[in-house]
C-alpha cells in the first residue's frame, strides 16, 4: 500500500514551507484545485496545518523518545515523524498503524530508505504513549514560559514576551486561540444577492455562518468557496473579519481620491474602492509587481474599475502629488496577530525582527502621509499583536513631525467607531474594539479572528 493522496501533498507542501519560505496557505492552494476529492484536500489541510501549529510540541516529543534533536535529521526524516507523531497524538480516528506505515512510506518516497526502520521504531514508542496527555510529559520542574511554549508549541521568547505583558492568564488564552483552527471568513459584496449567494453556497454542500463582527460576513466550511460561481463572479471575497473591518475605519466617502501604499494582495483595497464609488478613485501601490499582477486579477472578478495599480516602493518618498483624501497605510509587520492562520511564521520570526519592522513601518507612514491633503484621514494598520510597532509607531511619528513633516494628530475616537458601527453585526458594540487611545484592535483570543491593530490620524498641514 503506498501513501495516500493527502499525506503526499501535506508532506510536500511542508517541504516547501521549510525549504522554500513558501506559505502554508499559498503552498495548499495551488495543490488543492478542483481535481482533488474534498475529502483529500481536508485531510491534507489538517495534516499541513496541525503539523505547523504543533511542531514544538512535536520535536519536544519526538527527541524525547529518538535521543536525537530534530533539526539535525534530515528533513525528510523530520517532516514524516512530525506527520505520523501528529496524527498519533491530535487525530483519534486514524489507525495507529496507519500513521506509522505512511510516514515510514513518505521517507522511502522521498528517497531515504535507510531511515525506513528508524521512523517506524520512534513511532512505534510514540503509539504506546498515545493517551498519555502531552503535559504528563513536560518536566515539571520547567520554568512557566518553558512549560507554556512546549505546551502549546510557541517560541520561548515570544512566550515570555506576552507573559510580561499579559499575565498568564491572558498568555495562555492567546497561545490556545492560535491554535484554533481559523473561521474560513467571507465578505458579502453587496447585499442585493445575500439570499441567492447563500442558497447557491448551500447547494454546493457549504455550511454558513453569520459573521460574528461585520453583518456582510459570513464563514463557510465543509468545502472551498473559491470553487463556487459567487466567488468567481465576485460577489463574494475570502477574508478574515478583522480585515475586512479596517478599511471601513477610514470612512471612505463617494467621490473621494483614496491612496494605498502597501495594496497587495487589494482585499483592502477593493473596500476602499467600493465605498469610494464610480465617481472616486483608488490608487493601488505596492513595491512588488508580482503581487499587484495577482491583486489586478482580484479587482477583475470583483468588476471594480475605479482602481490604479503603481509599483512604487513607499520606503522613499512617494511621486503621487500629495492631494488624496484617504490615506491607508496597511504596514508590513510581525504577523503575531495571524499565528492561527499562518503558524509558520511562529517559528520563522525572531526577536531582532521587531526592532527592524517599526524603522520601516516608520517610514512608510511618513512617506504615505506626505500624499495626503491638508484635512485628510490616514489609517496606519499592522497585524501585529506588538507596541513596537503600533501604538510606537504612532507616537513617533505624532510626536516627531519636525517643520518639513506633516503635522499629524490622532483622529477623535468617535469618529473611527462611527465609520464603524453601520457595518457591525446586530448587537455588536463597537466601543470594544477601540482602546483609551482610540485606536482599533482585535484580538484572537476575545474575537476569534486576526488580530489587527489600526489607528486614525489626521493631516494638518
Amino acid at each position: 500500500m503506498g501513501v495516500s493522496p493527502a499525506r503526499k501533498i501535506a508532506f510536500d507542501v511542508l517541504r516547501r514551507v521549510e525549504a522554500e519560505g513558501a506559505y502554508a496557505s499559498d503552498a495548499l492552494h495551488a495543490e488543492l484545485t478542483a481535481r482533488i476529492k474534498p475529502a483529500d484536500a481536508a485531510l491534507a489541510t489538517e495534516l499541513t496545518m496541525g503539523v505547523l501549529r504543533w511542531r514544538g510540541l512535536l520535536d519536544f516529543l519526538l527527541e524525547r523518545d529518538s535521543k536525537k534533536p530534530i533539526p539535525r535529521l534530515d528533513l525528510a526524516v523530520a517532516l514524516a515523524l512530525r506527520l505520523g507523531l501528529y496524527q498519533l497524538r491530535f487525530m483519534e480516528r486514524i489507525p495507529a498503524h496507519a500513521a506509522v506505515h505512511e510516514s515510514v512510506e513518505l521517507v522511502r518516497r522521498a528517497r531515504k530508505s535507510s531511515a525506513a526502520a528508524f521512523v517506524n521504531a520512534i513511532l512505534r514508542r510514540s503509539a504506546e504513549k498515545r493517551q498519555v496527555p502531552a503535559a504528563a510529559l513536560i518536566p515539571l520542574e520547567l520554568p512557566i514560559a518553558e512549560r507554556l511554549a512546549v505546551l502549546y508549541s510557541h517560541p520561548l521568547w515570544l512566550v515570555q514576551r506576552w507573559l510580561a505583558r499579559m499575565g498568564e492568564a491572558e498568555t495562555v488564552s492567546l497561545l490556545e486561540a492560535n491554535n484554533e483552527t481559523p473561521r474560513l471568513s467571507c465578505a458579502l459584496n453587496g447585499e442585493t444577492f445575500r439570499e441567492e449567494v447563500f442558497k447557491e453556497l448551500s447547494n454546493a454542500g457549504l455550511r454558513i455562518e453569520p459573521g460574528r463582527l461585520l453583518a456582510r460576513a459570513f464563514s463557510v466550511s465543509g468545502g472551498s468557496p473559491s470553487h463556487t460561481d459567487a466567488f468567481r463572479n465576485g460577489r463574494i471575497s475570502i477574508q478574515d473579519e478583522a480585515s475586512q473591518a479596517v478599511p471601513l475605519l477610514l470612512g471612505v466617502a463617494a467621490g473621494e481620491r483614496v491612496l494605498d501604499v502597501c495594496a497587495a494582495p487589494g482585499g483592502k483595497t477593493a473596500t476602499l474602492a467600493r465605498s469610494a464609488g464610480e465617481g472616486g478613485f483608488v490608487l493601488a501601490a505596492d513595491v512588488y509587481a508580482h503581487r499587484l499582477h495577482a491583486a489586478k486579477k482580484q479587482f477583475a472578478r470583483l468588476q471594480l474599475k475605479n482602481i490604479a495599480l503603481v509599483a512604487a516602493d513607499a520606503e522613499k518618498p512617494l511621486p503621487f502629488g500629495g492631494n488624496f483624501d484617504r490615506v491607508l497605510v496597511d504596514a508590513p509587520c510581525s504577523g503575531t496577530g495571524t499565528l492561527a492562520r499562518h503558524p509558520e511564521i511562529r517559528w520563522r520570526l525572531s526577536p531582532s525582527q521587531l526592532e527592524t519592522f517599526p524603522a520601516l513601518q516608520t517610514t512608510i507612514l511618513r512617506n504615505a502621509s506626505a500624499q495626503a491633503a491638508p484635512g485628510a484621514r490616514i489609517l496606519y494598520s499592522t497585524c501585529s499583536m506588538e507596541s513596537e510597532e503600533n501604538e510606537q509607531v504612532v507616537a513617533s511619528v505624532v510626536e516627531s513631525a519636525g517643520p518639513h513633516e506633516p503635522l499629524l494628530r490622532l483622529a477623535d475616537a468617535k469618529e473611527a467607531r462611527a465609520a464603524l458601527a453601520p457595518f457591525l453585526a446586530p448587537g455588536v458594540d463597537a466601543a470594544i474594539f477601540f482602546d483609551e487611545m482610540g485606536a482599533f484592535r482585535t484580538l484572537p483570543h476575545r474575537d476569534r479572528t486576526d488580530g489587527f491593530f489600526a489607528a486614525l490620524l489626521v493631516k494638518m498641514k
